[in-house]
């Protein structure tokens, strides 16, 4: 039988367990793991930077519920990689990242690219392991996939130094582990479980809140939405549970609860781990009087930051079916009611600062009127596209605007606020199912990783970038304007202004793409058609007021908003 080298061994572990694509900018230190992995059909997407292939890594898992694969070279290349393996730990996002490394013969000897590579990725990895013999690569791949998927999802590291990786075995010595990793999440105990379906039958205003975890807790998926439309239970996801439990579009209870949470008096939260994006889970942002069930596969998140008055540590969907079932099997369903109108009443009046600003008709155009119009050709005219939040100020405003109708349409970085990720979660969407992409950014976003549009060429993707440029890092200018308006009247603004409506439209014409600036609301949809007409990546630029705040960077602020 022939030899095989530890880059070939990665490769068709990937391959045994799904794998069809990884992220990577070569190296020398990974080059066999690239060359196994084009011989076993797993396709392999290079980027510019490696940030940006951790981002990808970290899209394609929110999209396809399947962990994304990151390859980086030794030393920088690897720590390049820091910042996208911490937002997918505070996400709770499935990556698997392996890295390179010097040569363990070199060892304190000066060698290329050596640095404290693995020290660094362990302090962001739930679980990291180095590899020390090429034919064990098998089994750490296996635990690689074990940890990744385990109570709580979330970046693994595998770090093999170059002379290890390049050792050859042949293949019939090669141990493959079988039957590695359960398949399934935990059910609750069903004490507690009748415990939260007798609260929500009692309810008089029960709401939900289905947290970031909750995308890789999928068993019996269905009866969450399920148990919602029996009991006409409002429900608030935040985004990377959008479009995973139900199609937003279809049903309306999966978006009126925004404002339910806030006057609920019982709330079943479903894998939420109460960051600041949920307002940590107290009032106002959810009703402090009320009856909490927290359900989590972790056991550590129950009664983090609020109490738990019933804590079922269990998967979203799992526990969701055994509540629905003694729900069922307890009373009748529900019919819509004053509830349900509440529910709709209240989220509408949280959403007054984007209803208003959609029809906003100063110009330059409102920032929210541009999401706004964006969202609308979304609705209209593309419904399978995803929609890519990234900015401060801007990705609130698109991703308000956004609606889900399948797991990962609507893309945005977590509780880290990670800007500069747009590029990124970009490619990773893409590669996840093919569909095209909106790509939603402020102006100091964009030029992060900017150099990307060029993967995204030659990688033929159907992409539009709309750029709300209000020519600034916004929502700190904004912020400081509010805490400070004396000092910076007299004093100026300090390292938050970009150069005036900078031209970054002029940059598709390197590919010969199309880049248009907009002055006016009415002009975003007819440049969104033009330059998805064209068949390549296109830049929107568009001129926004400079003064406008969304609800996200007031609340920064702590400025209040009529």
């Amino acid at each position: 039988m022939a030899k095989v080298d530890g880059g070939r061994l990665f490769a068709k572990a990937l391959k045994k367990e799904g794998v069809e694509c990884v992220f990577t900018l070569s190296g020398g230190h990974i080059m066999p793991i690239l060359y196994g992995c084009r011989e076993e059909g797993i396709r392999v997407i290079d980027v510019r930077h490696e940030s940006t292939g951790g981002y990808a890594a970290e899209a394609y898992a929110k999209v396809t519920g399947k962990p994304g694969i990151l390859v980086t070279t030794a030393g920088p290349g690897i720590t390049n990689a820091t910042t996208p393996m911490a937002e997918a730990a505070e996400t709770g996002i499935p990556v698997i990242h392996i890295g390179g490394g010097s040569p363990i013969r070199e060892n304190d000897t000066g060698p290329l690219q050596n640095v404290k590579s693995f020290e660094a990725m362990a302090v962001f990895c739930k679980w990291a392991r180095k590899i020390y013999n090429s034919s064990r690569v098998p089994e750490y791949v296996a635990m690689a996939f074990r940890h990744a998927y385990d109570d709580t999802p979330g970046p693994v590291y595998l770090e093999i130094a170059a002379d290890v990786l390049f050792q050859q075995f042949e293949e019939d010595e090669i141990y493959w582990p079988e039957r590695y990793r359960a398949f399934t999440t935990a059910y609750g105990d069903p004490r507690l479980v009748e415990q939260a379906a007798e609260a929500l039958i009692q309810a008089d205003k029960p709401a939900m809140i289905i947290g970031e975890t909750a995308r890789f807790s999928q068993q019996e998926k269905n009866s969450v939405e399920k148990l919602a439309n029996y009991l006409k239970i409002p429900v608030f996801s935040q985004t990377t549970s959008r479009g995973v439990y139900a199609d937003e579009r279809t049903n309306e209870l999966f978006r009126i609860g925004e404002g339910a949470i806030r006057e609920a008096d019982v709330v079943l939260e479903l894998g939420v781990d109460h960051s600041y994006k949920i307002g940590k889970g107290k009032a106002p942002r959810v009703n402090g009087a009320a009856l909490r069930i927290m359900v989590h596969p972790d056991l550590t998140k129950i009664g983090y930051n609020v109490p738990a008055d019933i804590g079922i540590v269990a998967g979203a969907g799992a526990a969701s079916d055994q509540i629905f079932e003694m729900v069922k099997a307890k009373t009748k369903p529900i019919q819509s009611g004053s509830w349900t109108d509440e529910a709709r009443e209240l989220t509408k009046m949280m959403r007054k600062p984007f209803l208003e600003a959609a029809v906003s008709t100063i110009l330059p155009t409102h920032p929210g009127r541009v999401a706004a119009e964006v969202a609308k050709y979304i609705e209209t005219e593309a419904t399978d596209w995803h929609v890519i939040c990234d900015g401060g100020d801007a990705a609130s405003w698109i991703d308000a605007n956004a609606t889900a109708s399948y797991p990962g349409q609507v893309v945005r970085y977590g509780p880290l606020g990670t800007i500069g990720t747009g590029q990124g979660y970009s490619l990773g969407a893409w590669a996840a199912d093919g569909k095209p992409v909106l790509y939603y950014t402020g102006d100091g976003s964009f030029g992060f990783y900017s150099m990307e549009f060029e993967t995204f060429v030659r990688n033929n993707i159907p992409l539009v970038c709309v750029i709300s440029n209000d020519s600034a890092w916004g929502m700190i200018k904004l912020s400081e304007e509010a805490k400070r308006p004396d000092y910076i009247s007299e004093n100026g603004h300090l390292a938050t202004t970009l150069p005036e409506m900078f031209p970054y439209e002029k940059m598709a014409a390197l590919w010969g793409g199309v880049g248009i600036r907009v002055d006016h609301y009415d002009d975003i949809i007819p440049a969104i058609r033009k330059v998805r007409s064209s068949g390549k990546p296109g830049i929107i630029n568009v001129d926004v007021d400079k003064i406008a705040m969304a609800p996200a960077t007031a609340a920064f602020a702590g400025v209040k908003q009529k």
